[in-house]
Parts: C-alpha cells; sequence; structure tokens
C-alpha cells in the first residue's frame, strides 16, 4: 500500500518557499515546475497549509510566505496539516463493519491499539524534524537558475 504523496510535497512547498529569498515571489506555478505536477494540485495543497497558518497567500501574485521561522516548523506540523483522517487518525478505521461476524464486529476495537502506538511513533520522529535541518541540506539559491526554473 503506498500513502498519499501529499506530505511530501508540501514538505518540497515548504522548503522552495524558505529557500527562496522575499524578492522571489513563489506561486503555485513556480512550485509545480519544481514539483513536477499541476498548479491546481499545488494550490489545493497550498490551502492545507494556509488553513494551518503555516503560509500567507497574499491576493493577486504576490507569491506564497512563511509564517513562522523555518525552526519553529516541524514534519509533525505539515504532517498534521495534511495527512491525518478527520478524526486526528494516522488510519481510517472501517466505517461498517459486519457486526455479527467475529472479526468485523471486533476488528476496529483490536486495531485501535496498535494503530495508535503507530501514530504516536511517527508523531514522535516527525516532530523531531525542523524545516531548517532540511534546508541545510540544500545548497543556496543560485539566481541563474530562476530563469530556468521560471521562478522570476
Amino acid at each position: 500500500m503506498q500513502l498519499s504523496s501529499r506530505f511530501p510535497v508540501a514538505v518540497q512547498i515548504i522548503i522552495i518557499i524558505a529557500w527562496c529569498p522575499e524578492d522571489v515571489k513563489v506561486t503555485s506555478e513556480v512550485l509545480a515546475v519544481s514539483v513536477n505536477t499541476n498548479p491546481a494540485l499545488i494550490r489545493r495543497i497550498m490551502r492545507y497549509l494556509k488553513k494551518v497558518e503555516l503560509i500567507s497567500i497574499p491576493s493577486g501574485t504576490g507569491g506564497a510566505k512563511l509564517t513562522r521561522n523555518t525552526e519553529m516548523i516541524t514534519l509533525l506540523d505539515i504532517y498534521r496539516a495534511v495527512e491525518l483522517t478527520d478524526q486526528n487518525a494516522l488510519f481510517g478505521l472501517h466505517d461498517h463493519p459486519n457486526l455479527y461476524c467475529p472479526i468485523g464486529s471486533r476488528i476496529n476495537e483490536v486495531l485501535r491499539p496498535p494503530f495508535e502506538e503507530a501514530k504516536k511513533a511517527l508523531e514522535e520522529s516527525l516532530g523531531k524534524v525542523t524545516i531548517q535541518m532540511l534546508l541545510e541540506s540544500f545548497p543556496p539559491l543560485d539566481y541563474s537558475i530562476l530563469k530556468h526554473l521560471k521562478l522570476k
């Protein structure tokens, strides 16, 4: 089973916004070039990030900005913004198991503890990694690449 790509794409969006200097307008079109996807998908993920106030998106073509310092944004913040279910769960449980089946009648009860344990371990790990830590893995922006990536 492959999980959604929203989380890695959201991390890439945050890193690009943090990586670009203030004079570079980071728009959904710009981000779509780096992610190699459709700007509509980028805008959808950006709405999640804006909703939890990780980014701000001014009206018009001002470009996205971070609302916090990169040391204050963790992978957990981004993960929670884009991946958790409405019940704040890592995995959704089956809504309508067969209550007459010996397995179906208890499956959610049996799965809930290990799922909660997995969620706790994942959150603990993601909470230790900041965007600043990840930014240090990339070279500083070379303005000559902006034209190639259509960033300016």
